[in-house]
């Protein structure tokens, strides 16, 4: 603001545009994107101390819509690309603009800078910053309340139909209105076949034609939910131990809070966050940012498979659920939620519990009968009293003096880890997390963290009857799908609550973790071993061109 500027073309002597100091935001967006839109336009402004920031927005309202989005965002007055915030804006005028339109919005963040992260792109037009999903949500509030105070006013075209005119302009008419303006003629000398062709679009290859939008129905939303497997990622539901050699008897209730954010100014996170950044892979990054999530392939493997443009890629949902975890506590660190439990889990109980599991691991190798285990839950009980209050401060991990486990991190909304694997998280935290020095601490700890929070394997769905013999032309014998090598044994009835389980990941893995891969990911160059290319839309036609 507060600033003039001219342009003009090259060896043109008048200005195509000139913007004086004192002209306003909707001045200046008149200047440049022209009239139609600039009457049509709502300022709005929102901001939260809770969350740090200051929003200035300009949008339009329902009267005017277009064929693309824009968006013009500046990020503490430096333009940036937000593909989140832009998606959000998407959905909002969804519910006021015709199917196909799109709206204009100018929106100005002011973000602490301590809470932005501007080197997450080579090309530094994409940012980060804390508390992304909660600021986008207020702004949209604000945006669909103003919408809906001047929804009540909207402009319509009518156009007579008159056969054999060659133009036909608009009228708008005033909604409570009736009017039956005779909209004006527009002359045209140029011959039907020649307007034809000169607005005629050519058609493209069906090969580039690829479903990338992943709002578009799927099958599966054809299919009737159950309600029985913890669909709805808002509530919380009790998951069920998974290793039966470790019980830990009744589990206690727990809840969910928040945490109120802090700054984090470490050197030793930000040394661990830049190695991220400079172990990003920009192809396998744009890859998941833009892919669509065809489906689970197999669980006990944990692979699935993903779209990403033309091509189709298996790729190992359990070590992007890893890798992401891990960049979670890096970003979010110091600002975890908390799971608290109700009474509080004593520590040296599963700790013990985790050694036996150990025990019955080792049983018989030479490794195992030479080492000791009479003190090894004790010894990592004192360790983790020890370090409750750093663990308090940083990890949200909450001790009590003698040894009750009250709170564990929450690092994913609507996704509850297993259970089943704390008692070896705990255990673990003792010889594989560097206590001594403060950046190995960190990355050690967060990765232990990390490793407990990806979703557990779990047996894919047995088959209602095994195979006789051969199947008929065009079935497919469902244990030789899923790898069953014995056919004549009859399958195993499950359990219950491993059936809701089992469910109950496929759909957050579907709804939660692959749409937040979307989002917040950067793909390093150690997830390449993970993702397999499996087909390519335009090498398959070439194939069938041959044959």
């Amino acid at each position: 603001m507060n600033v003039s500027f001219s342009c003009k073309k090259h060896g043109e002597s008048s200005t195509a545009i000139s913007v004086p100091a004192q002209a306003t935001i909707i001045d200046r967006i008149r200047q440049v994107h022209g009239v139609a839109v600039a009457r049509e336009l709502v300022e709005i402004t929102v901001s939260d101390d809770r969350w740090g920031f200051k929003a200035d927005a300009v949008v339009s309202n329902a009267n005017y819509s277009v064929k693309k989005t824009t968006l013009l965002l500046f990020i503490n007055h430096r333009a940036v690309e937000s593909s989140t915030i832009k998606k959000a804006l998407e959905q909002l005028y969804s519910a006021f603009l015709p199917k196909g339109g799109h709206p204009f919005v100018y929106l100005s963040l002011e973000i602490e800078p301590q809470r932005v992260d501007v080197n997450v792109h080579p090309t530094k037009r994409e940012v980060n910053f804390l508390n992304e999903d909660e600021i986008t949500e207020k702004i949209c509030e604000e945006i669909r309340e103003q919408l809906g105070t001047v929804d009540n006013s909207r402009t319509f075209t009518t156009q007579t139909l008159l056969t054999g005119m060659r133009g036909l302009g608009s009228t708008p008419m005033q909604s409570g209105q009736a009017t039956s303006t005779v909209p004006t003629l527009q002359h045209n000398n140029s011959t039907p076949d020649s307007r034809q062709k000169s607005t005629s679009k050519k058609r493209p290859y069906e090969n580039n034609l690829v479903r990338t939008d992943a709002k578009e129905r799927k099958i599966t939303s054809m299919l009737r939910q159950q309600s029985s497997v913890g669909q709805d990622t808002g509530s919380a539901t009790t998951p069920q131990l998974v290793h039966q050699e470790s019980t830990m008897g009744d589990i206690p209730e727990y809840t969910i809070t928040d945490k109120e954010t802090t700054i984090c100014r470490l050197s030793s996170i930000k040394e661990l966050r830049a190695e991220v950044r400079d172990a990003m892979h920009n192809e396998l990054t744009d890859v998941f940012s833009t892919h669509t999530f065809v489906g689970i392939i197999d669980m006990q493997r944990r692979i699935a498979a993903i779209q990403g443009g033309v091509k189709l890629y298996l790729v190992d949902y359990g070590m992007l659920c890893n890798e992401y975890f891990y960049q979670v506590g890096l970003t979010d660190f110091g600002n975890f939620g908390a799971i608290r439990f109700d009474p509080p889990l004593n520590i040296l109980e599963l700790l013990t519990e985790a050694v036996k599991y150990e025990q019955q691991q080792d049983a018989g190798s030479a490794a195992g009968d030479d080492f000791d285990w009479k003190d090894v839950a004790e010894r990592v009980a004192r360790q983790l009293i020890d370090m409750r209050e750093m663990m308090l401060e940083y990890f949200s991990v909450e001790i009590t003096e003698t040894g009750g486990l009250e709170a564990i991190p929450l690092l994913m909304k609507g996704y509850m880890p297993c259970l089943a694997k704390l008692p070896q998280f705990l255990l673990r935290l003792g010889p594989y997390v560097n206590w001594e020095h403060e950046k190995d601490c960190f990355h050690s700890f967060l990765s232990e963290l990390a490793s407990f929070y990806v979703p557990e394997m779990h047996a894919n769905m047995p088959a209602k009857t095994p195979s006789k013999g051969p199947t008929a032309l065009g079935e497919v014998d469902p244990d030789v799908d899923m790898g069953v090598e014995d056919h004549a044994t009859e399958a195993v009835p499950e359990d219950q609550e491993t059936v809701k389980r089992r469910a109950h990941i496929a759909h957050v893995i579907e709804y939660v973790m692959f749409p937040a891969f979307k989002n917040r990911l950067v793909a390093t160059k150690g997830l390449l071993g993970g993702v397999v290319e499996v087909a390519d839309l335009k090498g398959l036609y070439r194939v069938f061109e041959r044959c």
